[in-house]
């Protein structure tokens, strides 16, 4: 929107950030505070020239060209489509690159003179380090829609300009670039950033569709009225089920974060399996169906194909689909003879009335392994309710789990809840973390899974229930009971059968699972990792266990060049490169000969400590530190 603020105190805002080095407080917006300081930092002065750098060269243009021919041949279209409706205000629609340069502009600019044209022409590059504040290169540095008006640029000579730009991006979260309305100041209007994000979404859309087209796609949106349209989510997947692409609609409404693409099952955000989605889809192609969240929250949902690959699917018969949902748990089987023996333990069981429990340190996989168990069962056709039990504040999880009527408490809805447990009935309960649960909570999780009756919170009558019941756990409760931290009854009742997940490091399967990650990280090409490093990372201890190898790979693998396809020691974090160039004993005498220097590296040093010594138990090495296992997470987060 225009700023309110006249333009004299804009410039006094500038030049008290000139001569102080910050903004004076409530001047300005943050996102535009930022901007300014950033400005600043790169050497810019609100009267000052230019830098050098302003144009790129004939050669450099079309280079720029060619890497963005995806992007500028679905930008066109909408372009032409924008400016019909900005052209009564002349206006200039421009297209640039995530680098600022600009690459196709549509409009008429003769409202500006002749050297303001130039500034606006293709090849012009609008990156904050050349032009201060500005409407593509802080959307560039922010990711994220702005509008800049007048006296807001950071440099005096912009003031005339008034501009709204938005990021286009791709279907795996990068940045692909800017699309921008610019004008003179005196025409700005606050609906032209709104316009101009809602063009940048179509484009978004269309590149999606157009480079996802080998892949099943889903379309997404609350409506079934909205599917179709620029606000619908669209979702890419594997024909395995693993979400490899998502437009920022799909993301926003799959409550999930670009870092999970490439990392995240289909059905760890939707209560859908991708089998009965194709099934639907070729009984009634083009047909939305109503599909839920794991919160219940109902999604419609249409599925887009590519008929060979659908034709692929249909040569199954019925028998061989349901023989491909019974082995949900081999799709997790890497080779490992430690990890195939608890799956072969838990399919013996998993259909009869005994439950499971999974313990392992964290990040082995445990939620991963109790969802396989699910989609491997009977109990298949109904929901898999996961708690975590560690998660939820102690004063609402009776509510959580079992439910209540209406005014059993201040804040309960009106309607009331029927609860997790219910929630849970006809499929799999899988509570997560159960060591953490509140003894009181376990008195009265034991009293259901005995009289498979369920009481809401607030006197209303009980309920049954029926489900198969999967707990997991880091801590050993065999060790907790006898502490008196864990009801013994209750351990007795959920310990049908134990199996335990081997440690990353205990794993003999290190290659085999690297190259499947791998795969599932970067699914338009073959990536794979430098023998050296292979070998290194085969050895190290690895004490955030799969999770930390995942997240290890997917920064590795955004750090490949366009051209390169192996992965090696420059392309993994510092910290990792750094402790994979030592031996562990190398480790081992480097720490006890340097020892900490600082009370910050003294807190690192103890944190790594604790973690060793408790080989990798979180709460274990808590307890040891006497904090939690929220600032322990925290502290594992900065080390």
């Amino acid at each position: 929107m225009r700023n309110s603020t006249p333009t004299p105190a804009l410039r006094q805002a500038r030049q008290h950030l000139v001569e102080h080095g910050t903004a004076p407080s409530g001047a300005i917006n943050e996102r535009l505070a930022r901007s300014w300081q950033r400005s600043l930092a790169a050497g810019l002065l609100p009267m000052g020239r230019l830098a050098s750098v302003e144009h790129a060269s004939g050669t450099e243009l079309r280079h720029a060209l060619a890497r963005n021919h995806a992007l500028l041949a679905h930008s066109r279209p909408v372009m032409e489509y924008l400016f019909e409706q900005v052209r009564h205000a002349q206006s200039v629609v421009i297209l640039a690159d995530s680098q600022g340069t600009l690459m196709h502009t549509l409009g008429d600019a003769y409202f500006l003179n002749k050297a303001e044209r130039v500034a606006l022409a293709t090849g012009a590059c609008w990156h904050e380090d050349h032009r201060g504040t500005n409407a593509i290169g802080t959307a560039i540095a922010e990711r994220g829609a702005v509008q800049i008006h007048g006296a807001e640029h950071f440099l005096d000579r912009n003031g005339f300009l008034t501009c709204a730009a938005a990021p286009i991006m791709s279907s795996c979260g990068d940045l692909l670039g800017i699309l921008d309305i610019s004008g003179d100041q005196h025409n700005g209007h606050p609906q032209t950033l709104g316009l101009v994000s809602t063009a940048a979404r179509m484009i978004e859309n269309r590149l999606m569709e157009s480079t996802c087209r080998r892949n099943i796609r889903l379309h997404l949106h609350g409506y079934a009225e909205g599917l179709g349209t620029v606000a619908e989510g669209i979702v890419a997947v594997s024909e395995d089920g693993w979400i490899i692409g998502a437009n920022r609609g799909a993301l926003a409404l799959l409550q999930m974060t670009a870092q999970g693409i490439g990392g995240t099952q289909l059905g760890s955000v939707l209560d859908v399996r991708l089998t009965d989605l194709l099934m639907r889809h070729r009984r009634r192609p083009g047909q939305p169906v109503q599909v839920s969240l794991l919160d219940g929250t109902p999604v419609f949902l249409q599925v887009h194909a590519d008929p060979a690959l659908l034709s692929t699917q249909s040569v199954r018969s019925p028998h061989e689909s349901e023989q491909a949902v019974k082995d949900a748990l081999s799709s997790l089987d890497t080779g490992d003879l430690k990890w195939r023996s608890a799956a072969d333990k838990a399919r013996r069981v998993m259909d009869k009335p005994i439950p499971i429990l999974i313990q392992g340190e964290s990040g082995v996989g445990k939620e991963l392994f109790a969802r396989a168990i699910h989609d491997s069962s009977k109990h298949r056709s109904g929901s898999l309710v996961a708690i975590n039990c560690a998660a939820i504040p102690e004063t609402l999880i009776e509510a959580e789990l079992f439910g209540y009527v209406s005014g059993a408490f201040t804040g309960a809805k009106k309607e009331g809840s029927i609860g997790r447990l219910r929630e849970a009935n006809g499929g799999t309960l899988f509570l997560d973390e159960i060591g953490d649960m509140p003894l009181s909570m376990q008195t009265r999780l034991l009293r259901v899974m005995q009289e498979r009756m369920v009481t809401p919170l607030g006197g209303g009558r009980p309920v049954e229930v029926d489900f198969a019941l999967i707990c997991a756990t880091h801590c050993n409760l065999r060790d907790e009971a006898e502490k008196g931290r864990f009801r013994s009854d209750l351990f007795y009742r959920i310990n049908g059968l134990t199996v335990h997940l081997p440690a990353l490091r205990e794993r003999t399967d290190f290659q085999a699972l690297t190259e499947r990650l791998l795969s599932d990280l970067n699914p338009d090409c073959e990536v794979h990792l430098a023998p050296e490093l292979l070998g290194k990372m085969s050895k190290y201890c690895w004490p955030g266990n799969l999770r930390q190898l995942a997240s290890v790979l997917r920064t590795a693998s955004a750090m490949l060049n366009d051209e390169e396809n192996c992965i090696d020691l420059p392309h993994l974090p510092d910290d990792i490169a750094e402790d994979l160039l030592l031996t562990p004993s190398a480790q081992s005498t480097l720490r006890e000969k340097q020892g900490p220097q600082n009370l910050e590296e003294l807190s690192r040093y103890a944190v790594r400590q604790a973690l060793q010594s408790s080989r990798g138990n979180i709460s274990l090495a808590a307890r040891t530190l006497g904090i939690s296992r929220q600032t322990l997470y925290r502290k594992m987060g900065d080390q």
